[in-house]
């Protein structure tokens, strides 16, 4: 399925506007949240009401404006089409749980096997990235770009971690970079971590295993800031998760060696 510019710019209008206002309320609900009001899904997989009501909210916005169109949110929500949403309601449940400021919503629009849109907006900073496929892209509508630094010594990497994966490999991973020299981060949220890499933040984010509502905005925002990333949706990338690696390019090899993702 091709999509024309036009048709890009109004998905992407759409999903912004969507993100701004799923952002409010839940910007509204974290500075009320109740200190306990959270639960697991499973080993440190954090819930809480607002993913669900985010998540509603979102579906019942982006099915009026586009009903031909389905959706995946990995709250549940689920309807068919040929024309994709990917939806993570909040990307960082844990530190909105555990009241920590750093997480945000990532809407994602897959067409024709790849994603065409994608917006990640963090409420608490009052941040939008965002990016249309041979668009650009923007940090608060202004063209951003990944990082200039080609010397590992000099660089930011971000290792996310999941319980998807054994804990010795994400140990690996890290043992690997820091023999590099890259200076490690780990803040709770892939999306961001992604938008971090795409607005030149820090250099290069991975993670062994992450879900497609995590990471396919950011996937976007990354090419389209100048960065490169491995074939996440090989496989069941969109239905099962796969590895992430972004970087930028001259970092990008590296990176791919000491990790393991191709």
């Amino acid at each position: 399925m091709t999509e024309d510019a036009a048709a890009l710019d109004r998905a992407l209008a759409t999903a912004t506007a969507v993100a701004h206002e799923a952002g409010a309320v839940m910007r509204e609900r974290y500075l009320n949240r109740a200190p306990d009001g959270f639960a697991f899904k499973g080993r440190h997989d954090f819930i809480t009401a607002v993913d669900g009501e985010i998540e509603r909210l979102v579906a019942a916005r982006l099915e009026a404006a586009f009903p031909q169109d389905g959706m995946i949110g990995e709250e549940g929500a689920s309807r068919p089409g040929e024309r994709l949403w990917i939806v993570d309601p909040i990307d960082g449940t844990a530190n909105f749980a555990r009241g920590i400021g750093h997480f945000c919503i990532s809407i994602a629009l897959l067409a024709g096997g790849r994603t065409v849109v994608g917006v990640i907006h963090d409420p608490m900073r009052g941040e939008t990235f965002a990016a249309r496929l041979g668009g650009g892209a923007t940090l608060n509508g202004k063209p951003m770009a990944v990082s200039g630094i080609a010397d590992m010594g000099r660089a930011s990497i971000e290792c996310g971690w999941s319980m998807r994966e054994p804990v010795e490999r994400y140990v690996d991973v890290v043992s690997k970079v820091m023999a590099l020299g890259g200076g490690l981060y780990r803040c709770g949220s892939g999306a961001l971590g992604m938008a971090y890499v795409a607005a030149g933040r820090i250099d290069g984010y991975c993670e062994l295993h992450i879900n497609a509502w995590d990471v396919l905005a950011g996937h976007l925002l990354v090419e389209e800031a100048g960065g490169r990333c491995n074939d996440f949706l090989a496989g069941e990338g969109l239905t099962k998760g796969n590895p992430i690696l972004a970087a930028t390019p001259a970092l990008y090899d590296a990176l791919s060696e000491a990790s393991g993702v191709r």
